[in-house]
């Protein structure tokens, strides 16, 4: 359900992107007509208006998501925090101003923001954010903890880097799919080569046990 309710928004923004942009005289005329008071100028091109209409969902979609999650008592991650800030402050824009670029931007803003927080939180505060979230299910020495927070802000600084260019240098549309799901392809390698680091760290658990018999080739004490 986790995971249904994360994706939610960015298919919703898909999903009505793509629906403006074949629909693209419908949509100025909707967006327009119902969106008017929050344009500029109060008009809205065939051209602009699917990427206007994607990102009043997705803003609608991310805070009925942190409603949701609120409503029912649920815990409301860090990132789902900046997402919805970024959201609000940059689809703003990006439909007063007319510009797509500005929530095109959002991705990178919040893949850095959680490098830094990350980051800040390790260097200054002596607190590993991976290892508190994690922690309690996976037994890890210290120096692999350390390695894996500072492999994800390597990752989150490399993200907000890749989904720049890809914004700057490919169409509205590359960018679209890139953002759907390139994005979560790239983020689900990541976690698999992960889980295999973590998998050569882990304690044997077996072998820990007391009584437990020693495996081939080792002494008994």
């Amino acid at each position: 359900m986790k995971l249904f309710l994360d994706f939610l928004p960015l298919l919703l923004f898909f999903g009505t992107y793509q629906f403006g942009k074949f629909n693209k005289d419908w949509a100025a005329a909707f967006a327009t007509q119902y969106l008017g008071f929050a344009v500029s100028g109060g008009a809205v091109g065939p051209e602009e208006a699917p990427v206007m209409l994607a990102t009043v969902v997705v803003i609608l979609a991310t805070a009925l998501q942190v409603a949701w999650l609120k409503w029912h008592k649920r815990k409301i991650d860090l990132m789902l925090w900046v997402s919805l800030t970024l959201v609000i402050v940059l689809g703003s824009a990006t439909v007063w101003l007319h510009d797509a670029m500005f929530i095109k931007w959002k991705p990178s803003i919040a893949f850095w923001l959680m490098a830094i927080i990350f980051w800040v939180s390790e260097r200054f505060f002596h607190r590993n954010l991976l290892r508190n979230t994690m922690g309690g299910e996976i037994h890890l020495p210290d120096v692999v903890w350390r390695r894996l927070l500072l492999g994800w802000i390597a990752f989150f600084a490399a993200m907000g880097a890749i989904n720049l260019w890809v914004a700057h240098a490919f169409s509205t549309d590359a960018w679209a799919n890139f953002h759907t799901f390139g994005t979560y392809a790239l983020m689900g390698l990541f976690i698999v080569s992960q889980a295999l680091y973590i998998g050569r760290h882990m304690p044997d658990e077996a072998a820990e046990a007391p009584g437990a018999e020693p495996k081939a080739g080792q002494d008994k004490p």
